[in-house]
């Protein structure tokens, strides 16, 4: 994953932010949107994508476009680099393959301790019960 050329491939929009903050927040556009386009993508091979839409399906649009929204900072130059540390934590999770369980048999001597177990707790229930003249 060459993450230059992922970042040269991102979209940023500077919006005005939402909640408190009086006067400030009505002039300065501190909030950042992200969008990356993750089918036109030539950073990711065909595999790569197809991984990150199975992967990341929850997360993106159906034009296949991952939005990330950062309004943390009142700085849009802070916000801009909070949200690139997000996507690039989302695109690793996306690429992530987990190993394949191996299945493995189960010992002899384990099989043979259960039976005796089970063998030694049945005399035990048996010499519970009253001798038969």
């Amino acid at each position: 994953m060459e993450k230059e050329k992922l970042i040269s491939e991102l979209q940023f929009k500077a919006v005005r932010s939402s909640g408190a903050g009086g006067q400030n927040v009505n002039k300065v556009s501190s909030k950042v949107v992200l969008s990356f386009d993750v089918k036109n993508s030539n950073a990711f091979s065909n595999e790569e994508k197809l991984l990150l839409e199975t992967n990341l399906s929850s997360r993106l649009t159906n034009d296949q476009i991952l939005i990330l929204n950062c309004d943390e900072d009142r700085s849009q130059l802070k916000n801009k680099e909070i949200v690139i540390k997000r996507f690039l934590a989302i695109i690793e999770q996306g690429l992530y393959i987990p190993k394949i369980r191996k299945a493995t048999k189960i010992p002899k001597s384990v099989i043979r301790k259960r039976l005796k177990d089970k063998k030694n707790l049945s005399e035990t229930k048996k010499n519970r019960k009253k001798p038969e003249y």
